[in-house]
């Protein structure tokens, strides 16, 4: 799978005249590739689209339009694009009062090592997480981490023939699972694997 390449990127004044559609097809797409776990974790599994978005956002918001800038966005986002043998996702610890958060990020440290993926009839794959930089310190967990999830290809071959797609953290402070990924889900996954 192929990363996103300045030439495919839209000018800022091409992407504002096609940024609703554009919008729109984004927030359907990320919808489809949502996962909640438990009361409090989203998984956002990315792809092509999600994140050539996303760049396309960045690079409006900040109204870049030099190469340096783009090139930047482009690095820093590129890594969360699936590369055929895995998937990529956003993990975020969501609670809405920002005291109980606080607290809850200090107990959830580690909970990024603790989140796999499981193909029926294979062994849990762990995240490889935050691979750009810590997000975690002495104290606490972040409330974003950025997640990759290597697959075997056994693995992979299993997914195909629509065996089912699991997605759980095992922290003990926070033990969440969902057996198996909606329909649209797994469907989206599967055009991740090469």
């Amino acid at each position: 799978m192929s990363h996103i390449k300045r030439q495919s990127l839209l000018t800022l004044e091409t992407y504002e005249k096609l940024r609703p559609d554009m919008r729109r097809e984004a927030i359907e797409r990320k919808s489809n590739r949502k996962v909640f776990i438990g009361p409090a974790v989203m998984m956002q599994f990315e792809d092509e689209l999600t994140i050539r978005y996303q760049i396309q956002e960045m690079l409006r918001a900040e109204k870049t339009f030099d190469e340096a800038g783009i090139e930047e966005e482009l690095e820093a986002y590129n890594p969360l694009v699936p590369d055929g043998t895995n998937w990529k996702a956003t993990q975020m610890i969501e609670y809405t009062d920002v005291e109980e958060r606080d607290k809850k990020l200090v107990e959830l440290k580690g909970l990024e090592r603790h989140t796999y993926v499981q193909i029926a009839g294979h062994d849990k794959v762990y995240a490889i997480a935050d691979e750009d930089m810590p997000r975690e310190n002495e104290e606490k967990t972040s409330a974003v981490h950025f997640m990759r999830f290597e697959l075997t290809p056994e693995m992979i071959a299993s997914a195909k023939t629509g065996e089912t797609i699991a997605v759980g953290i095992d922290l003990p402070a926070y033990d969440f699972r969902v057996d198996e990924v909606g329909p649209e889900t797994q469907g989206m996954l599967l055009a991740d694997l090469a």
